[in-house]
């Protein structure tokens, strides 16, 4: 008896020794093409690999730090989402409430559900800001909705007809926790999520809070000379500027030692019970009957023999990722500084994680 628990325990060291070699040699791999970041992966809440390379600051050469900050940008989304579950916990809202029923908007006959799932068919709030805003003041969600009342882009499509990726959708989602609450968005995610969690990293943060932390990863981009610069150095990426006060679809910072803390809260009941996580988890039935496979504020892989869910995050200057192989209770945390392609390194280690 006691041979084969030896002999159990040995093979079972050996595996993870195995495994982690392999995650080394893929770290190594992303290294050798640049990869600016950490990577942090998690089995049953313990770590079994954390790497860093890069710098927290091209410009002035400072090395990046393990604990470092990054914005996480879209990834932010699962925050949002997690309000939305507890203002339904509390009875504060419904996710079938219509968002007329909240919001005073030029849209009808549009869920919460819809929202939640990007299944809305709402216009591009940002477009219609860069065409029409004064880049030289900073936009909230106030202002969003208040041009998006004025210009009334029209719809893409009807609600729940189809997938497609909105941040509008979660820009009103946060109006809408507000308005339910009447408490502010940001202080409302650090007293129901952060400060419960121990998230002591994390928080949505003003450009000029960001500016003022001493472990900030600044996002950097190539410029004409091949070199890695500041991103908001670039035309291109002045949106994260002048819509600096946009609540709901980003801006949410932290580091990967906190996001583990976020994924271990997730297996348990500390914020909503099991069956609102379940729901959340779901596959989203269109008005067509086929399933969509986004939840809340999460992308859901089609098989049901092996449960991961994930979402990507980009802002200029970012890569980010968070993957959580739900049946191993395996966790796949990356953050980058330099606008690095995680595609493939993400596809090697999901693979190696879900043998």
């Amino acid at each position: 008896m006691f041979k084969y628990i030896s002999l159990l325990f040995i093979f079972i060291k050996f595996a993870a020794c195995t495994s982690s070699n392999e995650i080394e040699k893929i770290f190594n791999t992303a290294v050798s093409k640049n990869f600016s970041g950490v990577i942090l992966i998690a089995s049953e809440g313990k770590i079994i690999f954390n790497g860093v390379n890069g710098k927290r600051d091209f410009e002035n050469n400072i090395p990046l730090s393990s604990s470092d900050i990054f914005e996480l940008a879209s990834i932010s989304k699962q925050f949002t989402a997690m309000m939305i579950m507890m203002c339904k916990e509390k009875g504060l809202l419904s996710y079938d409430d219509l968002v007329e029923k909240h919001l005073d908007l030029p849209y009808k006959e549009i869920t919460i559900r819809n929202l939640l799932t990007h299944t809305s068919g709402l216009p591009d709030y940002q477009k219609i800001m860069d065409e029409n805003w004064d880049k030289s003041k900073v936009a909230g969600n106030t202002e969003i909705l208040e041009y998006l009342n004025i210009y009334k882009p029209k719809m893409i499509f009807t609600p729940g007809e189809k997938y497609e990726y909105s941040n509008t959708g979660y820009v009103l989602l946060a109006s809408i926790i507000e308005k339910v609450t009447g408490e502010d968005f940001v202080e409302l995610s650090r007293k129901w999520i952060f400060e419960p969690l121990k998230m002591t990293n994390t928080s949505i943060r003003t450009n000029q809070e960001k500016k003022a932390l001493n472990n900030l990863a600044y996002g950097h981009k190539k410029d004409s000379l091949g070199r890695f610069v500041n991103a908001d150095n670039f035309l291109s990426s002045n949106y994260t500027i002048w819509l600096g006060n946009r609540e709901g679809p980003g801006r949410v910072s932290s580091n990967v030692f906190d996001l583990l803390l976020w994924d271990q809260a997730l297996y348990g009941e500390t914020l909503v019970t099991k069956s609102s996580l379940d729901e959340a988890l779901t596959p989203h039935k269109l008005n067509s009957d086929k399933l969509s496979f986004y939840g809340f504020g999460w992308r859901l892989n089609k098989d049901p023999n092996n449960k991961i869910v994930s979402h990507s995050g980009s802002n200029p200057g970012y890569k980010t990722r968070i993957v959580r192989l739900l049946d191993k209770k395996r966790t796949i945390l990356i953050l980058s500084n330099n606008n690095f392609k995680l595609e493939s390194l993400i596809k090697r280690l999901t693979s190696l994680l879900s043998n």
